[in-house]
Order: C-alpha cells, then structure tokens, then sequence
C-alpha cells in the first residue's frame, strides 16, 4: 500500500476516532471509536504516516486538545496520528447545530415543513459565519500537516467547504471528498440562498474526486452543479455510469471525478461480536420478554428525524387493525436511541415515538403480550442480538445515504429475516431485488408489506437472507476505505 499511496494519508472528520470524558478527579478518560474510517486507517500501515485530523466535541475533548496541544497520545488513540482542533464551543455549536445538521442535514432529507420553514434570515447568516470558521480551521490545520503531495481525504457534509480552501492553500495535495448522506435533488437544494448553494458546490469541487454511496446521490450532486453553477461548469455524463465532472475555475481549468462507493458491513466483526456472551445474555431477555412461539419485526434506529420510526410505528398497528390474526403472535422489537437532544425537533420526535408505542400497547396489549418492546438506552449487544432474533427487518426511512441496519441484519440473523426496505435507501440500489419494498410515506402499503413479510415460506426467507448478506458485504469497510484511495492516488 505505501508503494501505491507513495504519499502521507490524512482523514479529515467532525468526530474522530477517540472521544475524552472528564473524571471526578480531572483525569482524563479515553474511549475509542469503531466505524469504517476508524477500520479503513488503520489498515493502511504505519508507513503512511496517516493523521486525523477532527473536532473536540466536548468539555473532555477540549481539555485533552489543550493538554497535549491538539496533537493526541498515541496511547489513547490505537496509535494512531490524531489532531484534535480545539474550536471556539460557540462556533462549534452555530456550525454543528446551526447549518450542519439543522441545514444541511434537512437540506439533502427532505425534511422541511416548507410553508413554515426554512428561514434564511440574520440568524442563520450569523450561523452560517460560524461554518465558514470551522471550515477554516480545518484546512488550515490539513495545510500544516499535510506532506508534499499528501492525500487528503475529507468526510461529510460538516466540512463541504475544505476541499475548496484546501485547495487554495496546498494546490500540491491531493483531495478527496465522500458525502455519507443523500444529495438532494437540484429543485430542493436551490432552497439555500443561492450564494451559499454555490459556495457548497464549489467547495466540494475543490477536490480532485468526490466520492458518494450510490450513483443517485452522484447524480444528483452533478445535476446540483450543472443548474446552479451554470456555463463556468461543464458536466459529462458517460455511458459506463462512471461520471466525471469538469468546473472550469477563474483562469484555468479543474477537474474533478465523481466516484461510487457503496459502504458495506463488516461481516467478520458483526458475526464474530453477536456471538459473545453478552448478546447471548441479552437475547435470553428478549426472548422472554417477546414470550414463546412469536415472530418478531425488528428495527434499530437512531430516533433521528429521517429513520421515519413513527410511520414504522403507524403501519405495524394498521397490521394489528387490519390482520387480527396477527396479534398475539407477533412483536414489535423497535431499538429507538436518541440522537441530538439538544435540538428541541429531536426531543419533541423521540417523545412522539414513545407516545405512539404506548398508544399501540394500551390499544392491543393483553396480560401475556406486549406489542410493541421499545428500547430507548443505547447498547450495541442488545442490538445484535435483535438481528439475531429477527424474522423482519423494518427498515423504512424517509430518506438514507445508505443505512447499514439494513445490510447488517441479514449478515447476523440466525434463522433468515425478510427485509421491508424504504425506495429512499442508499441501500435500495443493492438490496432491492431481494427485499419487500416500500414507499416510506405510505402506512397502508408498510402495514401489507409486514404481512407478506411475516408470512413469507421459510425456504424462501432463508434464500433471500443469502443473497442480501451477499450484496451487504461486497465492499466492507476497510476496502472501501482503500477504494477511494486507490482512486484518488491512481
């Protein structure tokens, strides 16, 4: 791999690979992160002499820049090159809460309730300054640490800004951008004013490739730059669906190439972890909690606006309405983690989750059986074990840039589970054929979609899983971590 790379390799992302939390003493304890990229680093090798470069997120991450300088022990790290930027909390927060994920977020979610929202007033200008900043901060320190010739390669909608500053600051480096989420389509994105629109676009074109999880975010990004951007941009759409596309800059002309990557599930960690003593614990739990002889549709979700858990919720009572058959005999495993609970739309969505989980219970429950089993505290052996037990996957979101619940369930399942997917999945394009699909926004068409999937026949569940656990691992983590090197580095 170094003779490939023959360059330092640095990741650039909001969270890094390592969190702090403050004792009671002032001491500081580390805690290591998993995911892909934390994966993908690490299996480059020491030769590349990689960083990461991420965000403090909290009072322990700031503490643990200023105590080392930003630069972090390679003992709380898995020895991996980390700096840790220790940025203003009160930019942070304008450009975490304001723009990131209470902007763009919504922006490539379809998520706004557009008679009301959004507002693009002095607010979010002040919000959008802040973003700005942030971005700043971390192509100046990408500048500083990067090599002669270095790839860098930037994550996600926090930094679309960097590859374009990158640019201007170290023209010698290679850049890579990878949007995790969706990319809205033109019509959508043109919400934004339309200076900051085009200063998103540009930012990321700053980068020699931007890399997305399915052709339909690419292509959407590329329709983006096409309407928006217009005659200074020039798009070409080949044959081959492996589209490349040309932004001619003030005075010269910059290429960048837009890549496909679809991220898959680790089947080796998933499979090895959910046989560990403590998923068996928790599967012995749940089991007498769903009680003998019943199926189960499962779901594990962040109770994020997008993962769409109440129309879940909606369509598995209209099942228990409309199939009376059903009840008694089946139960709802719904896995509902709180996620951004300092925004004031996420406490009010996740209680409306309970609300409604309460509602099914008190409508259909007997003494013996509980319809609905919600689970709100986040625990990763909990949630393997769930796939374990699953016989249907719900996985239904209003929109996905990939959503890997859906590619991990059929990998760790003991028995085979049927899969009811969202069209709006990322991963729709590779698990489809082999899936019941769904129209997120239709609970009636969800509700039919449960049954056929409780009553598919055994055999045909069994070859199904097969074939979605296939598609699921095709490119697993560390290799498409690679892939986009090998891309940017070819």
């Amino acid at each position: 791999m170094a003779s490939l790379l023959g360059a330092q390799v640095l990741v650039a992302s909001n969270r890094g690979p390592v969190s702090y939390a403050l004792g009671e003493d002032g001491s500081l304890v580390a805690r290591r992160g998993g995911g892909g990229l934390v994966s993908g680093l690490s299996s480059i090798g020491p030769e590349t002499e990689a960083v990461w470069v991420c965000a403090a997120l909290g009072d322990g991450d700031r503490e643990a820049a200023r105590r080392t300088g930003g630069s972090l022990d390679p003992a709380d790290t898995g020895g991996q090159s980390v700096r840790m930027l220790d940025i203003n909390p009160g930019v942070y927060t304008d450009a975490y809460n304001g723009v990131a994920n209470s902007t763009l977020w919504f922006i490539h979610h379809l998520l706004y309730q557009t008679p009301l929202e959004p507002v693009f007033g002095a607010e979010f200008r002040s919000q959008w300054a802040a973003y700005e900043a942030y971005n700043t901060a971390f192509a100046d320190a990408l500048a500083e640490e990067a090599a002669e010739g270095a790839a860098v390669l930037v994550q996600d909608y926090h930094l679309a800004l960097v590859p374009g500053m990158l640019r201007e600051r170290r023209p010698d480096v290679r850049i890579g951008h990878f949007s995790h989420t969706p990319w809205a389509p033109v019509e959508y994105f043109r919400m934004l004013p339309d200076d900051i629109a085009e200063k998103l676009l540009h930012g990321i074109l700053g980068a020699d490739r931007a890399g997305f999880l399915t052709l339909r975010w690419a292509q959407a990004f590329m329709q983006c730059c096409q309407r928006i951007l217009g005659p200074d941009c020039l798009v070409q759409w080949p044959k081959d669906d492996t589209p490349s596309l040309v932004s001619f800059e003030p005075g010269r002309a910059h290429k960048t190439w837009i890549g496909v990557h679809g991220l898959g599930a680790d089947a080796d960690f998933l499979r090895e972890r959910a046989h560990r003593p403590d998923v068996d614990e928790r599967m012995a739990a749940l089991r007498e909690q769903i009680g003998p002889g019943r199926k189960t549709v499962v779901r594990v979700d962040r109770t994020e606006l997008s993962k769409n858990i109440v129309r879940g919720l909606l369509a598995y009572r209209q099942l228990l309405a409309d199939r009376p058959e059903w009840r008694e005999r089946v139960v709802h495993v719904a896995f509902a983690y709180p996620s951004r609970q300092d925004l004031e739309v996420y406490r009010t969505y996740t209680a409306e989750v309970q609300r409604v989980s309460d509602e099914i219970n008190a409508e259909f429950g007997t003494a013996g059986w509980t319809p609905v089993i919600l689970h709100v505290k986040d625990d990763f052996a909990r949630s393997l074990a769930a796939y374990r037990l699953a016989d249907v996957a719900l996985v239904n979101p209003i929109r996905d840039g990939m959503n890997l619940v859906a590619k991990e369930i059929p990998v760790v399942s003991d028995e085979g589970c049927a899969l009811v997917l969202s069209r709006e999945a990322g991963a729709y394009e590779e698990l489809g054929d082999e899936s019941i699909v769904v129209n997120p926004y239709d609970v009636l068409g969800t509700a039919e979609a449960l049954h056929e999937a409780l009553t598919m026949p055994d055999a045909e569940r069994a070859e199904r899983t097969k074939r979605l656990a296939a598609a699921a691992t095709a490119l697993p983590p560390q290799q498409w971590f690679l892939d986009q090197l090998h891309a940017l580095t070819d």
